[in-house]
């Protein structure tokens, strides 16, 4: 493997090679603009440590650009400048390569915020090489295991649905059914900012994900985008809380109720385990999984409890999360299993239904209050 590589890399020439000193990033990548939300999105994998940090770029109400291969990484920030100024797509490709003298060996696609996309693959880009530039989207791939990469991204990102961010996931799959990059799997990021800006940066970038090292970098950045999602639901109820409106916030988190030190939770119901579901239960919208989340108590589990977490586990086939606020969150359960939980939870007094005081929640071990 390590012969085939290296006659990879002399097959792009060494004067190729004398004007590129930052990282390579033979990689698949994804731009792409939702034509429902305006969302413009970006999603890259690659064998190569931190790849999110130089070939995926985005800013809200502009663009997004992938700049990969042997890697210019001036071209994210300077392709979006160039679209801010008035350029399209294509014309700010035109400009970033003019100059470069390193333009065969670059690969570089430019999307703005109406969905017009411009793709460059140099002649020099290790093989497979290619892209696919369609309205809305753009797709491209070098030093690929074989030229089925690229056009299996493009039928899965138009087969699937949901958010961008989703289909973008879909896409980096789709490109590693099919053997992905040669060298194999590393590291992946997936980048989502709103279609017109607010003026606040935090508020533009919707999802911001990386993974850096990883052996199944897609896999996890997929895990990671389903734990974005829960705790965006979970935000919501907090936003409604700290606007007043309880109600709002039952509906989307745990018990509403605003936490101020020493502030009383209402209970919903003298039902002890309705009192738990409604506190601790956090219904999903498909294939009616529903999210539970118990309480421990503050400090340690007990080597009792752990046995217990690893039977729930088991029996119940739960994904099983420890918070850092000291909490087992429950995940991928059916309806009917939700209150023979409740019984084994509270057989190991673990079923605790909701908080008295918000010093309860708070994760300082060995101490009653964060105070």
């Amino acid at each position: 493997m390590k012969k085939l590589l290296f006659l990879l890399m002399l097959s792009v020439g060494v004067s190729a090679q004398t004007f590129f000193s930052t990282p390579f990033a033979h990689t698949y990548s994804i731009v792409a603009v939702d034509t429902v939300t305006g969302e413009i999105g970006a999603a890259v994998q690659s064998h190569w440590f931190s790849v999110g940090s130089i070939v995926i770029w985005a800013e809200a109400g502009v663009g997004a650009v992938a700049t990969q291969s042997f890697v210019n990484p001036s071209f994210g920030p300077r392709g979006l400048s160039l679209l801010k100024s008035g350029m399209t797509s294509q014309q700010a490709v035109n400009s970033l390569l003019e100059t470069d003298d390193g333009r065969d060996v670059r690969q570089l696609a430019i999307i703005d915020a109406r969905g017009n996309a411009a793709t460059h693959t140099g002649k020099g880009c290790i093989p497979d090489a290619g892209h696919i530039t369609r309205k809305n989207y753009s797709i491209q791939a070098n030093m690929m295991l074989n030229n089925r990469v690229w056009p299996a991204m493009e039928k899965a990102f138009l087969d699937a649905k949901g958010p961008l961010a989703e289909r973008l996931v879909a896409a980096l799959e789709a490109a590693q059914a099919q053997g992905g990059d040669i060298r194999g799997k590393q590291s992946a990021a997936l980048l989502v900012v709103r279609g017109k800006s607010t003026g606040n940066i935090w508020e533009d970038r919707l999802v911001d994900l990386r993974v850096e090292d990883h052996a199944e970098p897609v896999q996890e950045i997929k895990r990671l985008l389903r734990m974005h999602r829960a705790y965006d639901h979970m935000n919501a109820g907090d936003l409604a809380i700290e606007h007043g409106d309880v109600p709002a916030g039952r509906s989307t988190s745990v018990e509403a109720t605003p936490m101020g030190q020493g502030t009383e939770v209402k209970l919903l119901s003298s039902d002890p385990f309705k009192r738990w579901e409604s506190a601790h239960v956090i219904r999903g919208e498909a294939n009616g999984k529903v999210s539970a989340i118990a309480y421990a108590q503050l400090g340690d589990l007990t080597a009792a409890q752990f046995r217990a977490v690893a039977s729930i586990q088991r029996d119940f086939g739960a994904e099983v999360r420890i918070t850092n606020r000291q909490n087992l969150a429950l995940r991928e359960l059916t309806e009917d299993q939700l209150r023979p939980l409740f019984e084994r939870l509270a057989e190991f007094g673990m079923e605790k239904p909701g908080a008295e005081l918000a010093r309860d929640v708070v994760s300082c071990p060995g101490a009653d209050t964060c105070n």
